[in-house]
């Protein structure tokens, strides 16, 4: 199943450098790890802010809602949108499904 998921950090002010950069290091290696496997399918920034529009591919929402409780960033999230797509008959792309 494939969602849309709309994220936007929030790092508190008071957080440490070098904690904030710790947690930045998980997340960019487990976003990648998911990526790898095919399960976060799409990235992509959101121009201007700290925020991003994701596409997963997971068996079902229970899966998504593990993966994206697992990522490290997770507490300093707010999820604005997740919804489920599915492939539209005019798409020329097989890779939509």
């Amino acid at each position: 199943m494939l969602f849309k998921v709309e994220m936007t950090v929030n790092i508190p002010h008071e957080l440490p450098a070098d904690v904030i950069d710790e947690v930045k290091a998980r997340e960019k290696a487990y976003s990648q790890e998911l990526q790898q496997q095919g399960k976060w399918r799409h990235l992509w920034r959101v121009a201007g802010s700290y925020s991003n529009v994701s596409i997963f591919d997971v068996e079902d929402n229970a899966e998504l809602q593990e993966l994206i409780s697992n990522l490290p960033l997770f507490p300093y999230m707010e999820i604005t949108a997740v919804v489920a797509l599915c492939r539209h008959p005019s798409s020329i792309r097989d890779s939509d499904a």
